[in-house]
């Protein structure tokens, strides 16, 4: 015998199973999508002390991972294996900043006024284009910029973005332990966080923290190689056009070229504001064409050859993480944020299978047979 659903219960199925029902049905979900992503954002701005350093130690960890697998698989045992390696990354970090604050520091000052004055400038030459621009806002922007660049303004920056309830030597001192733990006992903590699951929910994990590892590992040692040749190239640059100051702005273009997109353009643009104080106009362009030749390669050239798909991400992708970073993680939050987000599209990559994508992100055909037509047309 069949049971009939009842009239009244017939009449709401088919209320919800329409057109506007499955809309409402939509809209529901994605309200509540929004508030677990809106509550998670919360609670990793509210334990940024603790949010933070996990992060920073994941990536810093993971950079080294493969010296560490290199010394494991040659008999040294893992506490001998992260002591050399931190020690090691000590003497060589620090003696570098060491370098680098010794030549830097005495002509900070000097920088700094010349980027004032170099702004003043370029106000001047924009009072004669045809048509208007406010001098109030552009103040504004040089008030800022100023302050941006000013030592102590940047360090209170940072430390805002690193927690807003404790301090930058707590959350220091919190990544360098969880850095140490990851070294020495990353693996054992994964397979120990991984001992509730099974079968195929094991696989798939294991899938993810491999393919996490290997993305912030390539990431942060691309990003560096990369940054070290922004400050390269747009330094003999600077260099070859005698413009003042050269190596406090090679170092602000390494600095600034972990955030990418913008952040390498941003130093040269400060290093043609100095190069107008110094030479005047021709040596301004010439140094913003310095900066966009490395810049195209770069973007065309040198990144593609070293980070392959490690940041296999659109820009606009990269833009929209970068701004949503730095509104919730201030200088913290906008150099994480695309690494995160390589991570998290790097999970969906390997999510059904080991080269297998998440079906809801995998391609259709219709998108193979655009990027053909694509292609044939370039």
């Amino acid at each position: 015998m069949t049971d009939h659903p009842h009239p009244e219960q017939s009449a709401v199925v088919r209320q919800w199973s329409d057109a506007f029902g499955r809309l409402a049905t939509r809209a529901v979900q994605t309200i509540a999508v929004l508030l677990v992503v809106g509550l998670t954002l919360w609670a990793m701005a509210y334990l940024g002390v603790v949010f933070i350093p996990v992060v920073l130690a994941l990536i810093i960890s993971s950079a080294v991972f493969p010296l560490m697998r290199w010394l494991r698989a040659r008999g040294m045992s893992s506490l001998l294996a992260t002591w050399l390696v931190l020690f090691s990354a000590f003497a060589v970090v620090g003696g570098l900043l060491t370098a680098i604050v010794q030549a830097v520091r005495s002509q900070w000052s000097d920088l700094v006024s010349s980027a004032q004055d170099g702004f003043d400038e370029l106000l001047v030459l924009l009072e004669d284009l045809p048509f208007e621009v406010d001098p109030a806002q552009l103040d504004d922007a040089k008030q800022s910029a100023i302050d941006f660049v000013t030592s102590s303004q940047f360090g209170s920056g940072a430390v805002a973005g690193l927690s807003a309830t404790g301090t930058f030597f707590t959350g220091f001192f919190l990544t360098l332990i969880i850095t140490f733990f990851f070294m020495k006992d990353g693996p054992a903590i994964w397979e120990f966080l991984l001992r509730p699951l099974d079968g195929q929910y094991y696989d798939r994990a294991r899938r993810i923290g491999d393919r996490s590892v290997r993305t912030m590992g390539d990431y942060i040692r691309g990003t560096a190689t990369v940054a070290a040749v922004d400050a390269l190239g747009i330094g003999l640059g600077l260099a070859f056009l005698q413009v003042p100051l050269a190596l406090p702005l090679a170092v602000i273009v390494f600095l600034t070229a972990f955030i990418p997109l913008v952040g390498a353009t941003l130093a040269g643009f400060l290093a043609a504001l100095v190069a107008l104080v110094d030479g005047g106009i021709w040596p301004a362009l010439a140094v913003v064409g310095i900066v966009i030749v490395v810049n195209q390669l770069e973007g065309n050239f040198l990144q593609p050859k070293i980070m392959g798909k490690t940041l296999s991400l659109h820009p606009l992708v990269i833009l929209i993480g970068l701004t949503a970073g730095t509104i919730i993680g201030g200088i913290v939050g906008a150099v994480l944020s695309v690494p995160i987000a390589a991570v998290a599209w790097g999970i969906l990559q390997v999510w059904d299978g080991p080269d297998q994508p998440a079906a809801f992100i995998a391609k259709k055909p219709r998108e193979e047979r655009l990027d053909n037509e694509l292609e044939v047309s370039h």
